[in-house]
């Protein structure tokens, strides 16, 4: 008889055990072992004693709680947030910012020396603000029949609850002070229980609000935020179920679109346009790129998953030439403007799907002696073996998921290049998000 395998759950064994944490991974979890089985337990620091809980158990590890903490640690710190443990924003607010960051070097260097065989020392992290660091966010809603009033918030973790924010610390002051506010007025508009969700954002040039409606809006209810922008002096764009975008009112101050500069380069976006939400970092961040291509007059520098342009330009302003390429058309339409805005000639964009086969695109066959690339967490398998055939002196490769980078790492260290530098970037302060940059040269003896 054919016996079949199952693959369920192990059933959790409900004791309490009491361990002691050794170290803390990258998501904000204490690592303890227990009778050769590792554990990774939820709001636990290194050092302290608890007792736990198994919540999940596998072959070769379980997931905790505590039940009863019986130490403290001194890197555990009071959450400056009142949601924390129930929003699904931020994770780790009870750990000191040095062991969140110490974590996840620790994560990006076991990752590479894992799978290269190489060890990697990181250099400092690039840190900045640990609140008040966010210039956008976007916020669910969901109206409550029984309270017959609409929740703005963030989810749960891994939960489709919706967490009523009343403040938001990570949230740039602009931001955070128009959450009571923005709920108040989405309260009062006849389409309350029709409402997808807002968006904030923070530019140079003032806050935009970005409303995602259900259903279209009677006239009544664009009067309604019409008269809030004002008195805040908002701009506010509408979102209808097409994902068409209307500018429903500029602010008293402004009426052109929202930017933000960097490195001497001004940069308009879209509201629904991508952009980093952690300014300062990434102005440093740009900067460290910047000085890691060791930019010169005569260079040819291709830029992939380019976006609107956040290094393109800036690139731009050093080099005879650069080219951006990016999947979403709107975000090369956005770019070009943004080159024809700071008049740099030298700088042009193409649309391109980077996971195809990129070799017969005319700009594949420019001559580049260096590369820059900015992939979204799926990394770029797709284009790696492009730029090893591209001979690049320098390539700087920006990660939002260390996994892929070191994956990808590992075709340029087998084609004659060398690991110079990795550096970790606190974009997201209490957060689980580990985004990092590294650069390689190429080995010209071989």
């Amino acid at each position: 008889m054919v016996q079949f395998y199952s693959c369920r759950q192990r059933k959790v064994k409900p004791d309490n055990l009491t361990v002691i944490a050794e170290s803390l991974d990258a998501q904000g979890q204490g690592v303890a072992h227990y009778q050769g089985k590792t554990i990774f337990i939820t709001n636990l620091l290194p050092g302290e004693q608890a007792q736990i809980q198994l919540t999940e158990e596998k072959r070769q590890f379980a997931k905790a709680k505590v039940s009863k903490r019986l130490t403290d640690s001194l890197d555990r710190v009071a959450p400056f947030c009142r949601h924390f443990g129930i929003c699904g924003g931020c994770q780790q607010q009870h750990v000191t910012p040095t062991l969140q960051r110490a974590a996840k070097v620790s994560r990006l260097e076991y990752l590479f020396q894992c799978e290269t065989g190489r060890a990697v020392k990181s250099l400092p992290v690039i840190a900045g603000s640990e609140y008040g660091y966010r210039r956008r966010a976007r916020f669910g809603l969901h109206y409550q029949h029984a309270e017959r009033r609409l929740r703005m918030g963030f989810r749960q973790n891994q939960s489709n609850v919706l967490v009523e924010l009343k403040m938001c610390p990570v949230l740039q002051p602009e931001l955070e002070k128009l959450l009571l506010p923005v709920a108040d007025c989405l309260n009062k508009l006849a389409a309350v229980k029709h409402l997808g969700h807002v968006e904030l954002v923070n530019a140079d040039n003032g806050v935009s609000v970005i409303l995602r409606h259900l259903k279209p809006l009677a006239t009544d209810d664009k009067m309604l935020l019409t008269a809030f922008a004002r008195s805040y002096n908002l701009n506010v764009y509408l979102v209808d179920n097409s994902a068409k975008q209307l500018k429903l009112v500029s602010s008293a101050s402004n009426d052109s679109d929202p930017y933000y500069s960097i490195e001497n380069v001004k940069l308009t976006f879209d509201p629904q346009n991508f952009i980093q939400v952690n300014p300062e970092i990434n102005k440093k961040m740009v900067a460290q790129a910047l000085d890691w291509l060791a930019l010169e007059p005569k260079d040819r520098v291709l830029d992939l998953f380019c976006g609107m342009g956040n290094f393109t330009l800036p690139i731009a302003c050093h080099v005879h030439s650069v080219v951006g390429v990016e999947g979403v058309t709107e975000l090369v339409a956005q770019g070009r403007y943004n080159a024809s805005l700071n008049r740099l000639t030298n700088a042009e964009f193409y649309q391109a799907d980077l996971e195809l086969a990129i070799d017969c695109q005319p700009w594949a066959k420019m001559g580049f002696n260096k590369i820059l690339l900015d992939p979204a967490r799926a990394g770029a398998i797709g284009v790696m073996s492009h730029i090893i055939k591209l001979k690049p002196e320098r390539v700087v490769y920006i990660s939002c998921n260390p996994t892929t980078l070191v994956k990808d790492s590992k075709q340029l260290l087998t084609a004659s290049y060398q690991l110079m530098s990795v550096r970790m970037l606190d974009m997201f302060p209490h957060t689980s998000h580990l985004e990092s940059m590294a650069l390689f040269c190429r080995d010209s003896s071989k």
